[in-house]
């Protein structure tokens, strides 16, 4: 019998003809008899379980499949297996050999976040799998991405916790390598809400637009799940006649008339100015706070 060959199939992605097609390389042993070689296309109908959608049998050290939207759809993650033999004695058979799952579509790095409400960006990259087609001479070779942002803590009714630095990306078609083929950047930022809300999860949702091809209109991206730890937030006051308690909980009175820094912080764009104005008359001196400026 044929001993194990080292086969090692990989999956790659290629545009042939403005058609997306996977395809399975794998090492060709020189032999006499040349070898033939059994290649079997499947994908993940669910976890654990494959479903054979081809199976070609070739002397070439490659076989492809066109990704159609039909048996072949993006979301899908797809194997190849393969087994050699001789045309000779075709029950001498190698072991088959199964390719890694490679994941056809679009793909979020990382595939979750955790942020806290300090202020801080991360970067998330969104990338594409799969070259990008060019579907007529007036589209250009890009997929747009709509982003939306939704609270998946449905105790609490409100906008989420997150924000991001853009509401669409483009997927500008590139060389595929190292598994992308077009990716694009964006910030997300926990947003610092004062409310001690404990920690929440909310997610991004991408939406392939305006792609009138098969492949892509009915594809949706898998959610980006992101938790948000919540920090507590100081407070301090300046009311009545000004009475002022300071964050680490100082009190003191300032009752002058004028326009007073209130506030500043050491480390980031944040002040609060405070106008002061005469309340009390003849009877008392007392100021009364009259306009706030916040930056």
């Amino acid at each position: 019998k044929l001993t194990s060959l080292a086969l090692q199939p990989v999956i790659t992605p290629e545009l042939v003809q403005g058609r997306v097609q996977l395809k399975c390389s794998y090492s060709h042993p020189s032999s006499k008899p040349p070898l033939r070689y059994m290649v079997v296309w499947s994908r993940l109908s669910s976890p654990g379980k494959k479903e054979e959608i081809q199976r070609d049998t070739t002397l070439q050290s490659f076989s492809s499949v066109e990704m159609n939207g039909v048996n072949l759809r993006l979301g899908d993650t797809v194997f190849c297996t393969v087994t050699a033999f001789t045309r000779d004695a075709p029950e001498q058979q190698s072991l088959p050999e199964e390719s890694k799952g490679f994941y056809a579509g679009i793909k979020f790095l990382p595939e979750s976040l955790q942020i806290a409400e300090d202020g801080k960006e991360h970067v998330l990259t969104v990338l594409s799998t799969v070259p990008i087609a060019c579907p007529g001479h007036d589209d250009s070779c890009k997929i747009t991405l709509q982003l939306s942002t939704e609270d998946l803590d449905s105790q609490l009714l409100g906008p989420p916790d997150i924000a991001l630095s853009a509401c669409q990306v483009d997927l500008l078609r590139a060389p595929c390598s190292e598994s992308s083929c077009a990716a694009a950047a964006l910030a997300v930022t926990a947003v610092t809400d004062f409310a001690q809300d404990g920690n929440r999860l909310s997610r991004i949702r991408a939406e392939p637009v305006g792609r009138r091809d098969l492949l892509w209109r009915a594809y949706t991206p898998k959610d980006v799940k992101v938790t948000v730890r919540d920090l507590p937030a100081g407070n301090c006051y300046s009311f009545t006649d000004p009475h002022i308690i300071t964050f680490d909980g100082w009190r003191y009175d300032n009752y002058k008339i004028g326009t007073f820094l209130l506030c500043r912080s050491t480390s980031r764009a944040f002040e609060v100015h405070v106008r002061q104005w005469d309340c009390g008359g003849l009877r008392s001196a007392t100021a009364c706070n009259c306009g706030v400026a916040a930056r």
